[in-house]
């Protein structure tokens, strides 16, 4: 291994990995500072409930009308993550763990988790391009975002597979692409996921002081209908 990828995977790393958590800090410092706005009306709900069901709404994808109506996009969401999660852990295997992807059937794990990842983020870009709704409300960044994603999983399929002595262009490529997301993040859409604990735990105390939680089918049973008729 050159002195070059030395650097990149350790020192250039663990630097852009405390940058990214002192700007977090930074934002949670910020973010703790402001208070709900307290409901004027009085509580007719269960208020716990409601925030834990918001906050785990997000493994309940059932439980959204949008994900029910176009489930596709809810698998591509769930494999752009999965890709995601799998090309950031290794990362951490490559220089700390490099015994993990010895083994043939891990890296090839890896490598398909991060090529699902690769498709979701193309028809993601596709998508976007595509629809004039999303087009209208995009952003640069948002594009940017899509297309630095594209190329970190194109970089990363090859880098889990690396060996020592091999070719390190696109290990090195791969982890320089790490550095400058961790420094990326935090200023752009990607750290949305910083903001989501807290929208959720607003969305549920208000869905729990005002009743909506726990959710009601609007299909009655039997013995309902059966009295509506009888006192019509």
């Amino acid at each position: 291994m050159s002195p070059a990828l030395h650097l990149l995977q350790n020192q250039v790393q663990i630097a852009a990995l405390a940058f990214l958590a002192a700007v977090y800090s930074v934002r949670l410092i910020w973010l703790v500072r402001f208070r709900p706005g307290r409901e004027r009306t009085r509580p007719v709900g269960r208020m716990f409930p409601a925030v834990a069901s918001s906050l785990l709404m997000i493994g309940r994808p059932w439980s959204m009308e949008s994900v029910r109506r176009k489930p596709w996009l809810y698998a591509q969401f769930v494999a752009f993550h999965i890709g995601t999660a799998a090309a950031i852990g290794a990362t951490f295997i490559i220089p700390y763990a490099p015994r993990v992807f010895e083994s043939s059937a891990a890296v090839r794990i890896f490598q398909a988790l991060i090529a699902l990842g690769l498709c979701a983020a193309v028809l993601r870009l596709i998508r976007r391009l595509a629809t004039p709704s999303l087009r209208l409300i995009s952003t640069p960044d948002d594009y940017a975002a899509l297309v630095l994603m594209i190329c970190y999983f194109v970089f990363a399929i090859p880098a889990v597979a690396w060996r020592p002595g091999r070719p390190e262009a696109w290990i090195a490529v791969f982890f320089a692409l790490t550095a400058f997301l961790l420094i990326y993040v935090p200023f752009s859409k990607i750290g949305h996921y910083l903001y989501y604990p807290f929208a959720q735990l607003v969305l549920g105390r208000m869905r729990g002081h005002r009743g909506v939680y726990p959710f009601k089918s609007l299909r009655r049973n039997g013995p309902e209908r059966r009295r509506e008729r009888e006192a019509s």
